[in-house]
């Protein structure tokens, strides 16, 4: 042992180990290294393959999120279905990988060539693995395209959505507080805006509690309906000031057509001593019946007018369109009666102007019916003929001591009809023709 001391540290370290006779460490060289290098390498390439296969994993899955949370669609529930049996090839591989890691330490100062050997080819095989199911999952993401767009699209429109909501609530309570601050109660308006309440406390939770597309539909309805709340609310003083008015003016017609209807029985007096009972029997209730549709109307009136002044603005608007139809039928009637002395004090001084107007209109039919033909259809010349043989007859009514004028009238008028009738359908047919 003391020849020992003089030799150099490193031969000293070495000599037990050279002098064990084959101890407990083995010196590997050339192929065994190789091995154990070749080793690392495919351990550090499945590495680099499972890293690879976990980040495209998570990053597909923020995606599956978000169509889930977007899209309830067979298609968007088969793709979360997909995506689950991934998860579990990747599982499945993921283990394999870290199986082969955890059975071979390589860092072993004894590992012989043959682990060394076995180490590479389980770890190989595991990164070939990792890398199949990696382009799965690639060609899987590529799928998903259309259903990622669709909801990312959705997920865009959301939040301006609900911001939108938001703002059209306040405009609307904005407008509510001007209209009453104008003397208007509102009670309607404010009462559709305080339903809109809880809506809005649903958009403040989030879709995350009730879903985007739910979401964003409630978002929508709650800005259509706030801005109606606010379009009625701005609308209100000019739609009371347009209510005051318009009853003003149907008071106003009302008592006119009183007026008017009074002077009724003086045209039906002249009417029975001039004319035959044809000519006047129909309008025997037009002064009865337009002084009850004036009073009806003029009740109508004062409950419009309760109800313009407890602020019951539909049903003010509904009283008055019935006024307004009430006094438009007494209207017509009552200017039937004066209407009807005038046209047949006009035929009876000079009928002859009627039948040329009649004649004349027949006559143009017919040249328009013969232009371009030697013979006119049939179906133009027969009514065309009838209304020669109809305007005949009418005319002899005329004769006699007691000429029924409103007969007459009526034929003529019925004539020209049928003759204007008869010229459209020429017209229709040639403009088809060409």
């Amino acid at each position: 042992m003391l020849a020992l001391a003089g030799l150099p540290l490193l031969a000293a370290l070495a000599l037990p180990a050279a002098f064990a006779g084959g101890g407990t460490r083995r010196w590997f060289g050339g192929r065994a290294e190789s091995q154990r290098a070749e080793a690392q390498a495919a351990k550090d390439d499945a590495a680099a393959a499972f890293y690879e296969l976990d980040t495209a994993q998570r990053d597909l899955r923020i995606s599956i999120e978000t169509i889930a949370a977007v899209d309830s669609s067979p298609a968007a529930r088969r793709a979360v279905g997909d995506f689950e049996a991934l998860g579990r090839r990747i599982d499945e591989v993921s283990h394999q990988y870290i199986n082969a890691v955890d059975a071979h330490d390589l860092d072993r100062d004894d590992l012989e060539a043959s682990a060394a050997s076995r180490a590479r080819a389980e770890l190989t095989a595991a990164k070939t693995e990792l890398g199949r199911v990696k382009q799965e999952l690639d060609r899987f993401a590529q799928g998903l395209g259309p259903l990622l767009g669709k909801a990312e699209t959705q997920l865009a429109r959301l939040a301006p959505a609900v911001e939108r909501a938001r703002q059209a609530l306040l405009a609307a309570s904005a407008a509510l507080d001007a209209a009453r601050d104008s003397g208007l109660r509102a009670d309607d308006l404010a009462a559709r805006l305080a339903a809109l309440g809880p809506e809005l406390t649903r958009l403040n939770q989030g879709a995350g509690q009730h879903g985007v597309p739910q979401t964003l539909e409630r978002a929508e309805r709650v800005t259509r309906e706030a801005e109606s709340v606010r379009a009625e609310a701005e609308r209100l003083p000019e739609r009371a000031a347009e209510i005051g008015h318009r009853l003003v003016s149907l008071r106003t017609r009302a008592q006119a057509l009183t007026t008017r209807a009074e002077q009724v029985e003086p045209v039906l007096s002249e009417l029975r001593r001039r004319f035959t009972a044809a000519c006047w029997q129909d309008l025997q209730q037009v002064p009865d019946q337009a002084a009850d549709s004036v009073r009806r109307a003029e009740r109508k009136l004062a409950e419009a007018q309760a109800a313009r002044d407890e602020q019951r603005w539909p049903d003010a608007t509904a009283l008055l369109s019935t006024v307004r139809a009430l006094l438009n039928t007494t209207d017509e009637a009552v200017s039937a009666a004066g209407d009807r002395l005038r046209r047949l004090n006009a035929v009876q001084k000079d009928p002859q102007q009627e039948i040329e107007r009649t004649r004349f209109a027949i006559r143009d039919a017919q040249r328009l019916a013969m232009a371009g033909r030697n013979t006119p259809d049939p179906r133009h010349a027969r009514p065309l003929d009838e209304a020669v043989a109809r305007l005949e007859r009418g005319i002899t009514t005329l004769e006699g001591r007691h000429p029924d004028y409103w007969h007459f009238l009526t034929e003529t008028e019925e004539v020209r009809q049928t003759v204007a009738h008869v010229v459209s359908l020429i017209r229709e047919e040639r403009g088809a023709g060409h």
